[in-house]
């Protein structure tokens, strides 16, 4: 059993609390809010309270979260790109449309079952849901990860991306006209106050860096190589947005009218690292998928 004590803030004046305590918790949907109450799990001020109880600014919510039933991941054999393996880390090119890691609503089809059906050497850093799981790209992005194959690769590899040393170049088509060749966006990303399933550019939030340049321009879009120095979640997405260019394809930080593409038209295609074993710097680099490849072809024709 995990605790949470919430104050209610003004935002959430009046409103019920199992509409509030999603807007607070991602992870917390309505439906696990009104089990929670109905189980005498939740309390405001000291008391139990029924799922249309309407909170006040001010109100001491009390939660006691239950620990989540474990998932069990299946082996799956999802035809993996690996791109390469040694004892220690593997690399794979990850498809548009797979989960990382299992979670709620995605128990099977993640990279990591296909991982586990591939091989059984993997870190246990991350817990059982999440072997070898050094680092993530959101679903709908395509390209490298590096998997850690052992604990102390795992702590390596971690530790790199701690250090800012590794290197993530990402191609990204985004909607604009950018003028200038290249630039830096320096803003720090955190929560987003008023949709908690997103992030966004935020004072107190977590200093977040990202380096692009120009590739080609279309007229209503531009073609950018993103170097990440720092890896928040969404990062890409949340600073183009920021600064007025929103990823193409984008359903959650794009304009409602963008490219149909099936998500944001992101590709992690360069990866480097020194390898935890040997010392040696290695990249990596995958080309463009062909979805990608054959938008940018209808881009061109259209100039």
């Amino acid at each position: 059993m995990e605790n949470y004590s919430i104050t209610v803030t003004a935002d959430l004046d009046r409103t019920r609390i199992d509409k509030a305590l999603p807007s607070v918790q991602p992870d917390w949907t309505r439906s696990k809010i009104q089990g929670w109450i109905k189980d005498g799990l939740v309390r405001v001020n000291g008391g139990q309270v029924k799922p249309n109880h309407v909170l006040k600014e001010g109100d001491l919510v009390e939660i006691g979260v239950p620990e989540p039933e474990p998932l069990e991941i299946v082996p799956e054999d999802l035809g993996l790109e690996i791109v390469y393996e040694d004892g220690d880390v593997l690399v794979v090119n990850k498809p548009r449309g797979m989960v990382v890691h299992p979670a709620a609503g995605h128990a099977t089809g993640t990279l990591v079952n296909g991982l586990m059906h591939h091989c059984t050497d993997l870190s246990g850093i991350n817990g059982v849901l999440r072997p070898g799981i050094v680092h993530r790209i959101d679903k709908d992005t395509t390209g490298l990860l590096a998997v850690a194959k052992n604990d102390r690769a795992h702590v390596s590899l971690a530790g790199q991306l701690s250090e800012k040393t590794v290197t993530r170049k990402y191609t990204a088509l985004v909607h604009g006209n950018i003028d200038h060749d290249k630039g830096t966006v320096d803003a720090p990303i955190g929560r987003d106050p008023k949709d908690r399933q997103k992030m966004t550019v935020i004072d107190g939030g977590k200093p977040a860096v990202t380096h692009f340049t120009v590739l080609e321009r279309f007229g209503d879009f531009t073609l950018i190589e993103c170097r990440l120095e720092t890896g928040r979640t969404h990062q890409i997405r949340v600073h183009m947005k920021y600064i007025g260019h929103p990823l193409a394809g984008d359903p959650k930080y794009g304009p409602r009218n963008t490219i149909e593409f099936g998500g944001q038209v992101l590709h992690a295609g360069v990866l480097g690292f020194v390898h935890p074993e040997t010392g040696e710097y290695m990249e990596f680099e995958t080309p463009l998928p062909e979805d990608f490849r054959a938008l940018l072809e209808k881009l061109r024709s259209r100039r």
